[in-house]
């Protein structure tokens, strides 16, 4: 089966604009646009899992400073706190305590670094031989698709996981749905500057009609100090938070790859070769470990802020430099942090409704532009197995170990490339 459709789409330069790294003051709206798009998923999962948001904002934005100068700052991503590692970390906070469990998360940001020296070695050659398209597609599929019950819960005025109630459902859906319109209407219609923050619109249209309702709780603002010192905690030594933690990192490093992938997909720019996807991963690793060793949740490339840049069709990677300096600040300015905790959910919701299904249709549009006969047999095992499995929550244990999701979905996906025979046309 050849892969020359894989390298022809990431390669190609007809994109709508350039990747060169061009730092300017007028970028700067862009950049906090796009820390609104991350900032509901980013300080969620400090607060489901006992760490500080404040400290997650400080890794977040240091982390994409770190990525960028290991790749060169031509990708325009952001880094934040990953999904992956939620129920890992909650584990771990009642088992060993928060110092212990960072141990483990510093751990598997040495397993990224390993990974990437790995890929150096053999070069990337071999990322595409292993996650060929009808690999690489249904997985970012998978992780658009994935996260579509946590927009739909948002939406609906639930929290994430749906577990609780936050608004009336009925006021949720107007609040969510005016936010999806003006984002919508705003992507299409808008002129200049307007149509390059269809996201920072619906935003405020939603905020606005949360304010009407009364969905928008001000005490946590009155509360809050100007200036607060992030909590950070430093990691202990902690041999069974490694073995228990360092394998979920699979998932993400699977992630990982389809993020890449994705973002290639809509700038044209083939990033496997140039930074090269041993710096991305490796950026992502020290990244990690730069959160860990301050007491912040391990950082992932957020499939979110990839969705806003398929939607703005702006690709300056100085873009998430601003992004990054303005989550620096946030966690030291108390008041700051606490008024963009009063977003309703509704409210991010809506907007997530569409940045999702972004992530998912670039991985159909790489599978379909990949020419591939998807009828075939072999790649529609491999394609059905990977979209099963990872959609439907299928889960391997073995012991304390559990992967489930989008990492055991893109495993499986590269196993069944590997093992199952290639068709007569393909050899």
């Amino acid at each position: 089966m050849s892969e020359e459709p894989v390298t022809d789409s990431l390669s190609s330069t007809d994109s709508l604009s350039s990747t060169e790294y061009h730092f300017r003051l007028g970028d700067a709206l862009l950049g906090g646009q796009m820390l609104f798009v991350a900032f509901g998923a980013l300080v969620l999962v400090p607060l489901l899992t006992g760490l500080d948001p404040n400290v997650a904002l400080f890794t977040a934005g240091a982390g994409t400073l770190v990525f960028q100068v290991i790749t060169k700052r031509m990708v325009p991503i952001f880094l934040a706190s990953s999904f992956a590692f939620i129920a890992p970390i909650i584990y771990g906070v009642q088992k060993w305590g928060i110092p212990g469990t960072l141990c483990g998360l510093a751990a598997a940001g040495l397993l990224y670094i390993a990974l990437g020296l790995l890929i150096r070695w053999r070069g990337p050659e071999m990322i595409v031989k292993v996650l060929p398209p009808v690999v690489t597609g249904p997985v970012i599929m998978v992780i658009g698709l994935i996260l579509a019950p946590v927009a739909v819960n948002m939406a609906m005025g639930k929290t994430g996981d749906g577990a609780i109630a936050l608004v009336p459902e009925n006021r949720a859906m107007i609040v969510s749905l005016i936010s999806l319109a003006v984002t919508i209407l705003v992507s299409l219609k808008g002129r200049g500057m307007l149509r390059l923050i269809p996201i920072l619109c619906g935003i405020g249209s939603g905020y606005i009609i949360s304010l009407f309702y009364g969905l928008v709780d001000f005490s946590p603002v009155a509360d809050a100090p100007w200036l607060a010192m992030p909590n950070f905690v430093f990691p202990e030594w902690n041999w069974q938070a490694i073995f228990f933690i360092v394998p979920v990192a699979i998932a993400p490093a699977i992630e990982h790859f389809g993020d890449i992938l994705a973002i290639s997909s809509i700038t044209g720019k083939n990033y496997l070769k140039d930074p090269g996807i041993h710096r991305t991963i490796m950026g992502d690793g020290i990244a990690t470990g730069l959160a860990s060793f301050l007491g912040g949740p391990p950082n992932t490339t957020y499939s979110e802020v990839t969705g806003a840049v398929a939607l703005t069709r702006v690709f300056n990677p100085a873009i998430m430099t601003w992004a990054a300096l303005f989550a620096i600040a946030m966690a030291f300015i108390g008041k700051v942090g606490a008024l963009l905790q009063t977003i309703p959910a509704p409210v991010m919701g809506g907007i997530m409704l569409l940045l999702f299904g972004a992530i998912m249709v670039v991985g159909l549009n790489s599978l379909v532009k990949s020419g591939q006969d998807l009828t075939e047999p072999r790649n529609l095992a491999i394609v059905a197995l990977i979209l099963v499995f990872g959609i439907g929550g299928m889960s391997f244990s073995a012991g304390e170990f559990t992967i489930k999701g989008i990492g055991l979905a893109g495993i499986l996906g590269v196993l069944l490339n590997l093992v199952l025979p290639r068709s007569n046309a393909d050899t």
